[in-house]
Formats: C-alpha cells, sequence, structure tokens
C-alpha cells in the first residue's frame, strides 16, 4: 500500500482516494447499463445493423457525457487563494515595472540625454495599490463594512462578495454554489457552466436509455403479467404440449385460473404458504372454462 501511494499520490489521500473510487464506480455503472442494452437487446442489435446513425448518436452523447464528467469534476471552482494569489504576484509585476522604469533611463546622442521619469506609468499601473488583495476586497462591500465581517473565520483571507468556505474541500470557493460529492469538487464561478452541461447531457442520457430498457423490457414485463393474471408459469405456458395433465386442454382455457381479479389477489396478498398446492379442475369445470363467455358472465364478472 505505502508503495502505491508513492507510485500514486493521489491514493495517500483518504478524501482524493475515495473520490476517485467514487469516479471510478460511477463509470463502471455507466458502461453496465450500456452494455446490457447492446449484449443482450436483440433489436437495439438489429437496429444498429440498420441504423447505425442512431447507436453512433448514443455513443456520441455517452462519450461527451463522461467527458464532461470529468471536466466538470477536475476543474477548479475558483478558490479565493487562488485568486488573491493571482492579484499579489500580478502586484508584484506592477510594483517592479514600476520600480524598473522609476530608474533613470539615458540615452546619449552627441550632447543630448534623454531621460524618463515614469512616474506617471508607475501611478497608473499600480493605482495607489489599488490591486492589493484587501483593497479590492473593500472596494466591493458599501462603504463602512468593517473587515471582521468578510473576512473567513477558518482560513483567515478576506471573502469577495458571494463567496464561502467550503468545509469539504476546506477552502474558500468565489460564487459559492455546492460541494457535489458525485464530482468530488466544488461548484463554484470557475466550474459552474460546465456543471450544468454535465447535468443536461447525463439528463439525456439517463432520459435515453431508460426508453431503450423499457423497450427491451416491455416484452418480459408483458409475458410476467399475463402469466400472473391468467395464473400460469413460464414452465407451462412454454411446455404445455409436453406436460401430460395439459396436453389435452384447449390452449385458451386456463385450468388454474380464479378469474383476473383473484389470480392477482392470490399471487400478491394471499400467498399463506409457499408450500400450499393447487388441484387439477375436474372435467366438468373444464367444460365450463371452455364454454364461450356470456354477457351476463362480464356483467357478473363471473371470470373476474
Amino acid at each position: 500500500m505505502g508503495r502505491s501511494c508513492s507510485m500514486f499520490p493521489c491514493l495517500a489521500d483518504p478524501a482524493r482516494r475515495s473520490s476517485l473510487f467514487l469516479k471510478m464506480a460511477l463509470v463502471t455503472v455507466h458502461l453496465i447499463y450500456a452494455g446490457v442494452l447492446f449484449l443482450f437487446d436483440g433489436g437495439l442489435i438489429e437496429k444498429t445493423r440498420k441504423e447505425p446513425w442512431y447507436t453512433a448518436l448514443y455513443l456520441l452523447l455517452f462519450v461527451a457525457t463522461l467527458v464532461q464528467y470529468f471536466v466538470a469534476s477536475l476543474s477548479s471552482p475558483g478558490y479565493v487563494l487562488d485568486a488573491m494569489r493571482a492579484v499579489n504576484e500580478r502586484d508584484a509585476v506592477y510594483r517592479k515595472t514600476y520600480t524598473t522604469s522609476k530608474q533613470p533611463a539615458s540615452s546619449k546622442n552627441g550632447n543630448f540625454i534623454v531621460t524618463l521619469d515614469g512616474s506617471q506609468l508607475g501611478s497608473s499601473l499600480l493605482g495607489s495599490n489599488s490591486t492589493s488583495w484587501s483593497k479590492l476586497v473593500a472596494d466591493l462591500y458599501p462603504p463602512g463594512t468593517t473587515i471582521r465581517t468578510w473576512t473567513c473565520t477558518y482560513c483567515n483571507v478576506e471573502q469577495p462578495p458571494r463567496a464561502k468556505h467550503c468545509h469539504d474541500c476546506d477552502k474558500c470557493v468565489l460564487q459559492f454554489d455546492h460541494h457535489c460529492v458525485w464530482l468530488g469538487n466544488c461548484i463554484g464561478q470557475g466550474n459552474h457552466c460546465r456543471f450544468w452541461w454535465f447535468i443536461c447531457e447525463e439528463s439525456a442520457l439517463c432520459l435515453w436509455t431508460g426508453i431503450l430498457y423499457i423497450s427491451y423490457l416491455k416484452a418480459y414485463i408483458s409475458r410476467a403479467c399475463y402469466l400472473i393474471l391468467t395464473n400460469q408459469t413460464t414452465y407451462e405456458l412454454v411446455r404445455r404440449r409436453r406436460i401430460f395433465y395439459l396436453r389435452g386442454i384447449p390452449e385458451r382455457v386456463y385450468p388454474f385460473s380464479k378469474g383476473v381479479c383473484r389470480n392477482l389477489y392470490n399471487f400478491c396478498f394471499a400467498r399463506s404458504s409457499i408450500y400450499s398446492m393447487e388441484r387439477l379442475p375436474t372435467l366438468q369445470e373444464l367444460e365450463e372454462m371452455s364454454m364461450p363467455h356470456t354477457c351476463w358472465d362480464v356483467v357478473a364478472c363471473r371470470y373476474c
């Protein structure tokens, strides 16, 4: 384990390790759900052969969703410390430019000497230290606001408006929206747009995949409901002609059926024991079952 952590530093941090495993699990779930369809759905496989553009569009959305997921999860939300560091570095560059330009620069051309003052340039660049982080943040608040109100109590940095400290990342985030557990990342000013695109693509992918699964499972669901309503089993339906006590019964006669409503009720609610057994109907009962249903039978719910 120690060798793995030295080779992969992200495994040494429990939070990053958990986030990495969560990402791998989420990608695996996507692959499993899509793989089941393309491996077992004969209708989709046949449609892929006849209309390859349909599958190509689905796979394009699938890949785009995963790419957008990693883009959103790995992008910076815009940390206050990074913004402060950028402002301070820019301020340092301005100060260096100001110091350099303030030194007399002479170019001798005979007896003519040109001197560059540079004070005006330094004044415009520095703006009386207006680029410093504290001054920059103070200018964003109404006059009279005390520094304590915008200073983070956890990391002790000046927070601009709409920034908030994230306890999961332990950093202040610009325009903090929320911390997404599935991304393992904060959603803020830097990646809010990427997160929105990921949500749109993931929603479209889930909706499309759900439609494909409904098309794939509707035959199985319909057959299961038919068996429940007629009180049959799959074995009795498929091997009816080979079962000796069902061989001579007409196909539209269901010997164990007690009516649609009773079958449904018994299947869902009235199973008192898993060892209950049913008897075969008599010849007279089979003859009554094989008789056509009359209007009175329907009105009286005789077969319900």
